[in-house]
């Protein structure tokens, strides 16, 4: 990913929020100098080309995507969409946890109803698992192959 687009994301992170206003990420984009309004324009236009970032209230704020939070994901990074009282999310997040404090990695969850976005993707389907941007798991987790990925990413 391109720094700039980058940048624009991480925003979202440092405010802790998903919704911000445009002129948090202009600001963003033109401190020192960086940018002008017209290139802000046009690196905006992109993410929301590329479905990171979506307009709201006709562009006065943007939202990041699901696609947009993953993006930023390191390679230790395990997202695990979930439901509450789903047998089947508790089962996996069970077995994910000697795996994430053997190795290190990160696990965050995200409870599918929280978001319609994330509930259109994923909701008949939890739980599903990501490590970094790619899935990995879907329903059930077989530890030795999610051991294997680890070992894998700890190689790279």
């Amino acid at each position: 990913m391109n720094p700039i687009a980058r940048a624009v994301l991480e925003v979202f992170e440092a405010a802790g929020a998903r919704v911000v206003p445009r002129v948090t990420l202009e600001e963003a984009l033109t401190a020192n100098g960086a940018l002008c309004r017209e290139t802000c324009e046009g690196v905006l236009d992109d993410l929301v080309r590329e479905k990171l970032i979506v307009a709201e209230n006709g562009g006065a704020r943007f939202r990041r995507t699901e696609a947009g939070r993953l993006a930023l994901v390191g390679p230790w990074d395990l997202t695990l969409y979930t439901r509450a009282g789903c047998h089947l999310c508790e089962e996996m997040k069970a077995s994910l946890g000697p795996l994430v404090r053997e190795f290190g990695a990160r696990l965050a969850e995200v409870d599918v109803d929280g978001d319609e976005e994330v509930r259109a993707m994923y909701g008949n389907d939890v739980p599903v698992l990501f490590l970094g941007a790619r899935k990995v798991a879907k329903h059930r987790l077989d530890a030795g192959q999610m051991r294997r990925q680890l070992e894998r990413t700890r190689e790279a």
